[in-house]
């Protein structure tokens, strides 16, 4: 199915907006304790299994109006609601502070192998969307393994050294803009590297 285009704004809002819902919420409940069935949650947890079905509420409109979803979105998506079940069935915080380094973990991994044989696994997931030279691509994918590596290390001291109310900004806020500041960098780094779509008609 091709994808159908929609309102720049109104992707945004439906790919960041339930983790800015999952922020607010957090803010808002992170002090109080609830009880179900006899177990008490912290206000954390709450915020987090409340998360997964925003999170596929918004990816299934997202499905419906463009008829596409990314490979990159479906996993995430796996790996909060795998996490997020574990966190509420434990009712331990930590599967779902872990589940962000797993993630950052398994890219790096997966562009790695790529790397090893010789191919930019990030060109069969971005190509469409960024025509560039072979060459460009192997660049750009050693420096985004690089990237995620360093993501995830980072996401290991802070859960374990630092406050959840800190983890909880660099999760929303901190890591997205470091990812987009470095792809930008990156984008303008490897100008040489992109291909003019007058180019591939020569």
């Amino acid at each position: 199915m091709a994808e159908r285009k929609i309102n720049s704004v109104l992707k945004q809002v439906l790919e960041l907006g339930p983790t800015l819902a999952f922020f607010l919420l957090y803010l808002r409940i992170r002090d109080e304790t609830f009880t179900f069935a006899g177990t008490e949650y912290s206000g954390f947890i709450v915020a987090t299994v409340a998360f997964v079905p925003i999170l596929l509420a918004a990816m299934g409109i997202l499905w419906a109006m463009t008829g596409k979803l990314s490979r990159m979105q479906l996993f995430t998506a796996f790996m909060v609601i795998f996490f997020g079940g574990l966190t509420a069935y434990f009712n331990d915080e930590r599967f779902f502070k872990i589940k962000t380094t797993i993630v950052y973990g398994c890219f790096a991994v997966i562009l790695g192998i790529g790397l090893l044989k010789g191919q930019s696994f990030l060109e069969w997931v971005m190509g469409e969307l960024l025509p560039m030279q072979q060459e460009g691509w192997i660049i750009l994918t050693k420096r985004l393994t690089g990237l995620f590596i360093a993501l995830a290390i980072a996401n290991e001291v802070v859960w374990r050294t630092q406050s959840t109310d800190l983890w909880v900004k660099l999760e929303t806020f901190a890591f997205p803009a470091v990812m987009f500041v470095f792809l930008w960098l990156q984008i303008v780094a490897l100008q040489k590297y992109l291909i003019e779509p007058n180019d591939e008609d020569i």
